[in-house]
This record gives structure tokens, sequence and C-alpha cells, in this order.
């Protein structure tokens, strides 16, 4: 019998572990790996914490005004950090829900995409034919409309209201989402594991339930992050043109817009961009570190 060296040994253990990780035990490795993304999902989980519990602690509230601090700069006084509005509301706490609303904006809307982008390509991919060909050229159409003329249509037609907010915005926005999972379904539609479950007898939509979803999971996870900016994005610019959230509530957005209003108050502009900066910088910072983590071909 060969007797192996320590180091030798040590080397076929550690293939050992490598070989017998999952595909997902491995993305975790590698995205853990990445400083940048590690940085940005420690930065967003800060401040998700402070969009939530800062304004409860927060000696202001948002829609409190103070009329003889009206446009204050800055100060530690009074808890002032961000200054003050021109209408003498605390700006911290006013950018806190900002950050917490667009925040909120750009997850259930990516949420609301996600379900319709997902079913709906997987439906068309998974069937083929007829119904593939009607479906995407639906797909077709709404892509030929304007992004924004048809959300402020949206808004325009049912209202200002928060929740018609997400829903507009994610209705124009699973577009994209269906073809990423519709080509990747009519790719593993002539998988031997699909095949095999449909000499089984296994239904349509148990088979895209299955076996379709689960491995077209990594595309959309990396999709979905590099979308929550977008539709952040797309909120701000509604909140620009005066057809998002409504007084008192506000967003990121809406205090950049205010902020423009009023260049003679440089931090109503300053920290309400700042905020958004690294909200949306992290975004896509881990939405590149899950790409790079989940590409089969950087394994």
């Amino acid at each position: 019998m060969i007797a192996l060296a320590p180091s030798a040994r040590a080397e076929l253990a550690e293939a050992a572990a490598v070989k017998g990780r999952s595909l997902w035990e491995d993305a975790r490795g590698r995205l853990f790996r990445n400083k940048a993304a590690v940085a940005s999902l420690l930065v967003l989980g800060f401040l998700v914490v402070l969009a939530i519990f800062g304004p409860m602690l927060w000696p202001h509230d948002y829609a409190t005004i103070y009329r003889d601090r009206v446009g204050i700069a800055p100060t530690f006084e009074n808890l002032h950090i961000f200054g003050t509005d021109a209408q003498g509301r605390d700006l911290f706490v006013r950018t806190l829900i900002g950050l917490r609303v667009s925040l909120a904006v750009g997850v259930i809307a990516t949420g609301v995409a996600l379900v319709i982008g997902v079913i709906w390509g997987a439906t068309a991919g998974y069937l083929g034919g007829r119904v593939d060909n009607v479906m995407m050229r639906i797909v077709d159409i709404m892509y030929s409309l304007p992004y924004i003329f048809f959300v402020i249509l949206l808004m325009v037609t049912f209202g200002k209201q928060l929740v018609l907010i997400f829903v507009a915005i994610g209705a124009v926005e699973w577009l994209t989402m269906a073809r990423i999972v519709r080509g990747q379904t009519i790719s593993l539609r002539r998988k031997e594991f699909v095949e095999a479950a449909e000499a089984a007898g296994v239904r349509g939509p148990v088979i895209i339930r299955r076996h379709i979803l689960p491995n077209v999971l990594g595309p959309v996870v990396v999709y979905a992050t590099l979308t929550v900016p977008v539709i952040i994005l797309a909120e701000s610019f509604l909140s620009f043109l005066g057809l998002g959230v409504q007084e008192p509530l506000t967003s990121l957005g809406k205090l950049i817009s205010n902020g423009a209003d009023d260049m003679y108050k440089p931090w109503m502009l300053l920290f309400p961009s700042i905020v958004m900066m690294i909200t949306l910088l992290a975004f896509n910072f881990i939405g590149d570190g899950l790409r790079d983590a989940i590409d089969p071909k950087d394994r």
C-alpha cells in the first residue's frame, strides 16, 4: 500500500470537498469572495435597517413643520443634522422615509415584474408553437410602447396611490424577464430530465413548477437585483414629474426634485442624492457579484 504525504492527502481531501459541494454552495462561496459584493450587502443591510427603524427612533416626525426653522443649514442644534427643507421639516427623517418608500417601490414592483415575467416566459417557452408566437408577439407590442408613457398613463388613469405605483411600474417591467425565462425554458425543454417527466405522465404545469423554474432561478435572481435600481430610478423620475408619492409622504426622487427647485439650499439636493447614489451602487455591485458567482463559464 502506497503511503501519501500529508500535503498530498490534504490536496485530495480539499478536492473531494470541492467536488462534493453543490452548485449553490459553490456560487455562495464565490459571492462571499467578492469583496465589492460583500461590502455592498453590508451597506444595503445597514440602509434597510436605518430606513425601517430610523424614523421610529428619531425625535422629529417626517410630517412635522417647524415654522421657525425653515430652510436652516445642517446643524446639531435640535438634531437637524441634514438641515430642514423649505417648509421647516427635518430633512434627515424625510430622507429616511424617502429611502424606505424608494426601497419598497423597488422591491415590491420587482416582485410583481418577476411573478408576471417568470410565469409568462416559462409558459411560452414550454408550450412553444403557436401559443409561444402569440404570447411573445404581445410582449413585442408592449415593448413598442414608450415605457414612461405607459406608466404615466396607468398612473393618470388609476390614481396616484402608493400601491398603484408598485403595480404600474411592475406591470411594464416584466417584459425583459419574460424573454429571459422563455429563452432558458426553451433550452431546458428537451433536457433528459424534462423528457423523463413527460414520459412518466407528469402534467405541464407540474413540470414547469418542479423542473423548469428551479433551473432558471439563477438568471432570475441576478436580473432581479439589477431591476430594483432601475425601478427606483423610474419612481424617482415619476416623482420628479409630480406623478409619484404625494405629500406629506416622500421618496428620494421627490426629495431630489424639491432640492433641485431650491438651489440656494444645496443640502436639500445633496443628501438625498448621496443616499440614492449609495443605494443604487450597492444594488449594482450585488447584481454583478451574483452574475459572476452564478455564471457557469467562470467555474
